[in-house]
């Protein structure tokens, strides 16, 4: 079943973690369908470690389990008791940060394309976006195309154009943005409203060869449909909520569609 929104349905918000994993792989294995020979569509990811006044990113290796202590051990004849620890939670879990980066195989593996599909980790608190406009940086600074595709409301804006740029036709609910490494300073932008399907893309790669085309809306349908959201409740309002003109028209077609 397709969701009953034309492009990006709202209600899948709720369920980014799910969703941005599987638009990760479904556009690595969509792309390498259309790749040059030469090129080939990974699904990289690390593990970033978010705090108030410290980041760090890692790559995972080893897993690392936490096993409770023993009250007590033997230690010759009698028992030794231990002091008991008061223990500290951080509630900031590592967590994974998955992309789709193209590399060309000839070349050892060298970077050429990153794509991003946002997340609420990217775009909320004060670690997540400092964190995300330094990779951001280093990709441009290091000459390797940018794809930008945010496709959350939530959060602070994040995309590689300053905000205060943005003309007023791309002032959208969602937005994507593309940085060429052969034109620093210029941003392709695409607006996507909750009205219409998701666009098609063009995704850049070396100087030498043709944009390939990331088709977008099939990889939300097949999120959508392989991950069985058609179970989703719309009688309640998306969080966050859709801006007044949106809800209106959103609580319309929910009607007509017999899901209020």
């Amino acid at each position: 079943m397709k969701s009953p929104f034309p492009g990006m349905d709202p209600y899948l918000e709720a369920h980014w973690g799910d969703i941005h994993t599987r638009l990760i792989v479904y556009a690595s294995n969509q792309l390498n369908a259309r790749l040059p020979n030469e090129l080939q569509a990974l699904v990289e990811e690390d593990v970033t470690v978010l705090a108030d006044d410290w980041t760090r990113t890692i790559y995972p290796d080893v897993q690392v389990i936490e096993r409770p202590l023993e009250p007590s051990v033997e230690g010759g004849v009698a028992t030794i008791t231990l002091a008991e620890p008061y223990v500290v939670t951080v509630a900031d879990e590592p967590q994974t940060q998955r992309r789709v980066e193209i590399v060309d195989t000839t070349q050892g593996g060298r970077l050429i394309t990153v794509i991003e599909f946002l997340s609420p980790a990217n775009k909320a608190g004060t670690a997540g976006p400092e964190l995300y406009a330094r990779k951001q940086q280093e990709l441009i600074r290091a000459g390797v195309n940018l794809v930008e595709i945010d496709l959350i409301r939530t959060g602070e804006f994040v995309l590689a154009i300053p905000q205060a740029w943005l003309p007023e036709p791309c002032r959208t609910p969602y937005l994507i943005c593309i940085v060429r490494a052969t034109e620093k300073g210029r941003f392709e932008l695409y607006p996507v409203s909750l009205r219409e399907p998701l666009p098609n893309i063009p995704i850049p790669l070396r100087p030498t060869d043709k944009d390939v085309a990331l088709q977008l809306q099939p990889l939300l349908d097949a999120c959508y449909r392989d991950g069985r959201y058609h179970r989703l409740d719309y009688r309640a309002d998306p969080m966050p909520k859709l801006e007044p003109s949106d809800a209106q028209w959103a609580d319309a077609l929910l009607r007509e569609k017999k899901l209020r």
